[in-house]
């Protein structure tokens, strides 16, 4: 079987930023590799499950530049592999994304171009043509170049071609694609976009999914976290096109064992207007760094810190760390902090090596977001705190007096010796 993956981007792309596939996204196609390769064999999403196999893991990747390629890559279908993309074909992304693809044994990139910022309807409408044709021939002439073609052009309306198909209008997918999935980690974006490919295409959709095994006949046995992780559900998803999330804090990043030499597609949709309707742009300076779902190290920030203009020491200290700020939903409430910086289950779900939690009391809902943590160490003045009894360290202290303390020992450890 084909999974097709969503992958999402960490750092700039284009104007000579350097784009990484980000963490939840190798999560994600480790569990889709091990759903393409082992089948009915055996449970995908564990370092133990199955590469090869019969199917493959075919990435989709939107970018704001243009499409992906590299050196020592396949630049298109029939080309021979190790042969070199064409030149002026180069990613702004760069070689590394796909090298970083091939690694976790990716077997074809979808390069989407022409669709600025983050568009969840117009990914989902990708994605939908993407399930539906891509065992259509003609969906990749030999010059690695295509658009989705219109309704008067193919036998295979795209489904871009109209912004609000009625049931009746939507292309069907028949028997035979069955046996394909569409996978995405279970970020804000991947379930957003799979939730629209849902409702497009009339599919049931999964989030969260832990582990995933195909049966066959349309039929998936999987296991998935309910209530912020604290229950895991095992369920049959009936589906010609099983539509999953993965649950970010569950599934480790796994390389393939025999790594794969992906063959680039190059897709340039022609996307109707009204799908774009609800974009976000990104600028370079916004999209570079580490995120927070993937960071190594978070600096968390509670109601204890005080002001927004409190977190100007926590800043310094992530900065110090070579890590980023995360905060608990209060101060998002406040107003001090944007919502995409909130820890927790209606916020994102982190995994790092080291979060810092400073000033927060631990409500089980933000517990739930950085439980993933290999290591926490918590500063409060309450000892009872329930952050303070759940971590791994902690800090009896006003984080106005520790967090600069920490931040002038990290200078002086950096700093030459006199």
């Amino acid at each position: 079987m084909t999974v097709f993956c969503l992958v999402e981007l960490d750092g700039a792309v284009g104007a000579g930023g350097a784009a990484a596939v980000a963490d939840v996204s190798l999560r994600a196609i480790t569990l889709a590799r091990g759903l393409a390769g082992a089948g009915s064999a055996g449970a995908a999403g564990s370092a133990g499950a199955a590469d090869g196999g019969d199917g493959g893991v075919a990435a989709v990747v939107f970018g704001g530049g243009s499409p992906v390629a590299g050196p020592g890559m396949v630049a298109g279908p029939g080309a021979e592999p190790g042969r070199e993309s064409e030149p002026g074909r180069e990613s702004e992304a760069g070689p590394g994304l796909v090298a970083d693809l091939a690694a976790y044994g990716v077997t074809d990139v979808y390069a989407v171009s022409g669709i600025d910022g983050y568009a969840p309807l117009a990914w989902a409408r990708v994605l939908q043509w993407l399930v539906s044709e891509s065992q259509n021939p003609g969906l990749h002439p030999s010059s690695g170049e295509s658009s989705l073609p219109s309704s008067d052009e193919s036998p295979h309306p795209s489904p871009l071609a109209s912004a609000h198909p009625s049931p009746e209008a939507r292309p069907p997918l028949s028997p035979e694609f069955s046996g394909h999935a569409v996978v995405a980690a279970g970020t804000e974006r991947g379930n957003e976009v799979l939730a629209h490919l849902g409702a497009i295409t009339g599919l049931p959709m999964a989030a969260n999914c832990t582990q995933a095994v195909d049966n066959g006949g349309g039929e998936y046995a999987i296991v998935r976290q309910r209530w912020a992780g604290l229950l895991l559900e095992e369920a049959l998803l009936e589906a010609p096109v099983a539509l999953l999330t993965v649950a970010t804090d569950a599934v480790s990043a796994v390389p393939a064992e025999v790594p794969g030499v992906p063959t680039i597609h190059h897709v340039s949709p022609s996307v109707d207007g009204s799908d774009l309707t609800v974009r976000a742009v990104e600028t370079p300076a916004g999209a570079g760094g580490a995120s927070l779902a993937t960071a190594r190290v978070v600096v968390g920030g509670g109601r204890g810190v005080g002001s927004a203009d409190g977190f100007a020491p926590l800043e310094e200290l992530a900065e110090l760390l070579g890590g980023v700020v995360g905060v608990s939903r209060v101060v998002t409430s406040e107003g001090w902090r944007p919502h995409t910086q909130q820890v927790g289950q209606t916020g994102t779900k982190i995994t790092p090596d080291l979060y810092l939690a400073c000033g927060i009391s631990g409500a089980i809902q933000h517990f739930a977001g950085c439980s993933g943590a290999k290591n926490i160490i918590a500063i409060n003045t309450d000892p009872g705190a329930p952050m303070m009894t759940r971590a791994d360290y902690a800090v009896i202290g006003n984080l106005h007096e520790v967090v600069p303390a920490l931040v002038i020992a990290l200078r002086e450890r950096a700093a030459p010796a006199s």
